[in-house]
């Protein structure tokens, strides 16, 4: 089997995972945080489900590799592994701050949830959208999750905010904001710019009935390429999870592994 976690990804993420509780009764040895990561980065790439996940593999059941996700997202490792690799990529230079793309996606909820509403673009079944704000490369900065019928414009503000502070090395403050951003339609209103423009970035932004979409597509292209990347994880191509948080952690450990890669690309 291809490794699941390279000695590169476990280096990022040993650092920030949460200490094992003490046992003073005693009890079952305890899966390592490598193995349960190897099965949770499985399940995410082939889309399995947990119980079906192989123990004799992976040294753990699929119930453990829930749980350490679980624990794990409310812990914040995933965001600081995200955090991490993006200053990597910073620090190497290529991160391109200059500007960047949002833009929204939407897939089916199969078993409903928090976080999910009828998709107006599926016949009103349920679904959930990945809003995503990505640099001028298609490395994703920020995702956030929304149902499937709110408008993306709402969720402009929060997956803004969602941008880790990269810090570069440099003396001073860590940077979250691109200096520019392009959007579609979606997000033409004034609130959107004023938004934007409160948080010191110039918006671009096609106008309704003024502009077409066309000059803006040479630089939103590379979200839709983001997109792209996310589906290749079958576990985010539909969410099978209720929990909101379940998925929330997957789709961050997804935006991870693309800038690992975008690492194993550049630097």
């Amino acid at each position: 089997m291809r490794e699941l976690v390279s000695d590169e990804m476990w280096s990022a993420v040993e650092p920030l995972l949460p200490e094992e509780k003490a046992k003073p009764k005693g009890g079952r040895p305890r899966c390592s945080d490598r193995a349960a990561l190897r099965g949770i980065v499985f399940v995410l790439r082939s889309g399995v489900p947990w119980e079906m996940l192989p123990r004799e593999v992976f040294g753990c059941s699929g119930m453990t590799c829930w749980r350490r996700l679980r624990d794990w997202q409310r812990a914040e490792v995933w965001d600081g592994l995200h955090r991490v690799l993006l200053e990597r990529l910073d620090r190497a230079g290529e991160l391109d701050w200059s500007r960047a793309a949002i833009d929204s996606a939407s897939v089916g909820a199969k078993r409903g949830g928090a976080a999910t509403g009828p998709n107006p673009t599926d016949r009103g079944k349920p679904g959930t959208k990945r809003h995503t704000v990505t640099d001028a490369r298609g490395t994703p900065l920020g995702v956030t999750i929304t149902g499937a019928n709110r408008h993306d414009s709402m969720a402009l503000a929060p997956t803004l905010d969602a941008v880790p502070g990269v810090r570069s090395g440099k003396r001073g403050r860590p940077r979250k904001r691109p200096a520019k951003l392009h959007a579609d339609k979606a997000y033409d209103s004034r609130r959107c710019r004023a938004e934007c423009r409160a948080r010191g970035i110039r918006p671009r932004i096609a106008r309704k009935g003024v502009e077409t979409s066309a000059r803006l597509g040479r630089h939103r292209w590379v979200v839709e390429r983001t997109f792209a990347w996310f589906a290749q994880f079958r576990r985010l191509a539909i969410r099978y999870e209720r929990r909101a948080d379940i998925h929330l952690a997957f789709t961050k450990l997804g935006a991870a592994l693309i800038c690992l890669n975008q690492i194993r690309r550049f630097c």
